[in-house]
């Protein structure tokens, strides 16, 4: 995020998304300003709000993947709502307030995953003697004393040992054994903790549907067990799972959880982006009253304060919503952004609206991206060593079927694709194990041969493309 200039962060972009100039180029410049808020003194960068965002336009433009694509290139904190899950207090359902909660569960995932990543070296060499001391038991044991693992299990040569400085170099030997992988089906027995041998929370009835009985339920979790701590029992399993299980337990030892909890709130606070999709669900259209429009206005009203900066109570401290970027889409059919509440409005200031894709578009997304979906069926496939290839004229026709097959049913934007993508190749997948080995190529009469029957009967085309 900082070394990225919004040029740069377009490019990236590029390598993920076809088309959409105009919201890439709006995207990029918000994730700059939040670069640019950081250099500021601190009594200006607190009066510098994030420009929030509404992206308007059809299913499978991309949308979602311009936010999400966004977010990792910031290495931000960032989470997806759908605003159909949502209502307002007092009804049955969840409360927006959880939305920041769950960025906040997201954002500590992150920081500790690195830094499990930072103690990595410290946590193996701890893990790696633990799992040595299983596998011979320690010099001041006696020979005939239980130990964790036999040492009858260990080669020949590591026969046990008069000294304590054979004991040294035996385990040395071990270790040797150890990183070779060569003690990886060896069973030895260790201590493991016991999920639920604490106490179990009863669940209340109804109160699944209670706002904010999710948090309410966690937090319940936490405190009983402070209060009742889980259970340790012995099991025997191979020397791989257990390093990995020792491993897992050492980080975790070396990690400072608080720290990693003031580092994610920070996170959140000053870089975490939300995006909310389909907001046009609970837009209320001009030409319909009454109904189910108040609880969407309830819910309109219950954003205002998210959006505009509040302070959202979590299991992990409070958290402000200030300077959070908001990202809002929706496809906007029956509904307009003006039917949204004017001060919901007011508090996305940037509006871009995506273009729907055509056939030169389709083609592109065949075959630019580094994800495209050619690629992903060519890797899959080469998994059971059938090599299979596509033509030009192959490539054109596919995105010729997507074009025709958005314009006589739903337009589904990208998404045909994979439908007409999986319907092609529907029979070489199911046969790929019996034909490994051979080379295929699919050219446009392949492609006519599996799809022109299916386009050409619309009613067949809606329940299959």
């Amino acid at each position: 995020m900082h070394a990225l200039t919004p040029r740069q962060i377009v490019a990236e972009l590029d390598k993920f998304i076809i088309g959409q100039e105009h919201a890439k180029r709006m995207v990029a410049i918000a994730l700059r300003n939040r670069w640019r808020r950081q250099q500021l003194p601190p009594a200006l960068r607190e009066e510098v709000a994030p420009k929030n965002i509404i992206m308007i336009g059809p299913t499978g433009v991309g949308k979602t993947e311009i936010a999400r694509r966004l977010a990792r290139l910031a290495g931000a904190p960032f989470f997806k709502v759908d605003a159909t899950k949502f209502t307002e207090v007092g009804y049955v359902g969840r409360d927006v307030e959880s939305m920041v909660r769950d960025l906040m569960e997201f954002g500590v995932a992150m920081v500790r995953k690195e830094e499990q990543e930072r103690v990595q070296g410290k946590a193996a060499a701890a893990a790696e003697e633990r799992l040595l001391d299983l596998l011979l038991p320690p010099g001041s044991r006696g020979m005939d004393s239980p130990s964790p693992a036999s040492i009858n299990d260990v080669p020949a040569f590591a026969a046990p040992p008069a000294q304590s400085g054979d004991m040294s170099s035996t385990r040395e030997k071990l270790r040797d054994l150890l990183h070779k992988g060569l003690l990886d089906d060896r069973d030895v027995e260790m201590e493991i903790s016991v999920s639920g041998g604490g106490m179990e929370i009863m669940s209340i009835p109804g109160m699944q549907n209670m706002p904010g009985a999710e948090d309410m339920q966690s937090q319940f979790k936490d405190i009983f067990s402070k209060v009742f701590p889980p259970k340790r029992k012995r099991k025997k399993m191979k020397v791989k799972e257990a390093w990995e299980l020792l491993l897992q337990e050492e980080a975790d030892r070396l990690i400072d959880m608080d720290k990693v909890t003031d580092i994610a709130k920070e996170r959140v606070e000053e870089s975490g982006i939300l995006f909310i999709d389909e907001i046009d669900k609970i837009a209320s259209s001009s030409h319909s009253k009454g109904g189910p429009d108040v609880s969407r206005e309830g819910v309109q009203r219950d954003l205002l304060p998210i959006v505009e900066g509040t302070v959202v109570h979590t299991k992990y401290g409070h958290v402000r919503t200030d300077h959070i970027l908001f990202i809002a889409a929706g496809a906007f059919h029956s509904a307009k952004p003006s039917d949204l509440a004017p001060e919901l409005q007011g508090r996305f200031p940037l509006r871009v609206e995506l273009s729907p894709l055509g056939q030169h578009e389709f083609y592109r997304i065949l075959t630019e991206p580094e994800n495209a979906l050619t690629k992903q069926y060519t890797a899959l496939l080469e998994t059971e060593r059938v090599r299979i290839s596509f033509t030009e004229d192959a490539l054109q026709e596919l995105a010729a079927c997507a074009q025709r097959a958005n314009e006589e049913t739903e337009n589904i934007g990208a998404r045909r694709l994979y439908t007409i993508l999986e319907h092609l190749l529907a029979d070489l997948s199911f046969e790929a194990p019996e034909r490994a080995g051979e080379v295929i190529v699919i050219d446009r009469d392949t492609v006519r041969g599996k799809l022109t029957d299916v386009l050409e009967d619309r009613d067949l085309a809606r329940y299959i493309l």
